[in-house]
């Protein structure tokens, strides 16, 4: 008697140095164990990653036609996505460490020296120390140049008020909510995994067709 098996596909699936993707590599697979272990040895096809730019869709009827064909007389329930990207790369070469730490802060210091210069033209657009400047004359009842009083404390909760925003400190993660930063890289992730599945289906269907690119 044939049993249930369940699978959830992924949105994307990232392989590397492989050329044979089989179901375990795209999907998770829930059912008996004997069942299970064989649904996710089921191979769906072999590529390189230099076909097609290592880029390959895989419809969610291409996965159940392969476990229906491999193991037939079972029930196949998806529960998860219907498209999934599948990215073929090669086994990358290993980095050295002092490269890697050289990126880093060369990365770190054009978005310091980036920050900062925004921060400034933004205080001189606004013409802050004016504002400070009255600030001390209205509370102090003289007038000064630099009114340290209130730009020292300005200063500091300036870049606290940074750290809060971007919900780190040395590494360590202040609360358990995503930072502003990691939400705006779901979202770009989920736009572009968008465009490269309707971008492939689009070449897919020209190739179903006949039609060239």
């Amino acid at each position: 008697m044939g049993q249930e098996i369940y699978i959830k596909p992924k949105k994307k699936a990232a392989l590397v140095g492989k050329r044979q993707v089989t179901v375990g590599d795209i999907a998770d697979v829930f059912a008996a164990s004997g069942i299970k272990a064989s649904a996710e040895r089921v191979k769906l096809f072999k590529c390189a990653e230099k076909d097609n730019n290592g880029l390959f869709l895989v419809s969610a009827l291409d996965v159940v036609a392969a476990i229906s064909a491999a193991l037939p007389g079972h029930s196949i329930v998806n529960l998860g996505e219907k498209d999934t990207v599948v990215s073929i790369k090669a086994q990358p070469p290993k980095k050295r460490r002092w490269l890697k730490w050289l990126k880093v802060s060369l990365v770190s210091l054009v978005l310091f020296v980036g920050a900062s210069t925004a921060i400034m033209t933004f205080h001189t657009d606004s013409q802050l120390g004016t504002v400070f400047k009255k600030y001390y004359e209205i509370f102090y009842g003289r007038e000064v140049e630099k009114p340290y009083i209130i730009n020292i404390p300005y200063s500091i909760g300036l870049a606290l008020g940074i750290v809060v925003f971007f919900n780190h400190f040395t590494g360590k993660r202040l609360t358990k909510e995503p930072t502003p930063i990691e939400v705006e890289m779901a979202t770009y992730e989920k736009d572009v995994e968008d465009a490269v599945i309707a971008q492939l289906e689009l070449s897919k269907e020209k190739q179903e067709t006949g039609e060239d690119e």
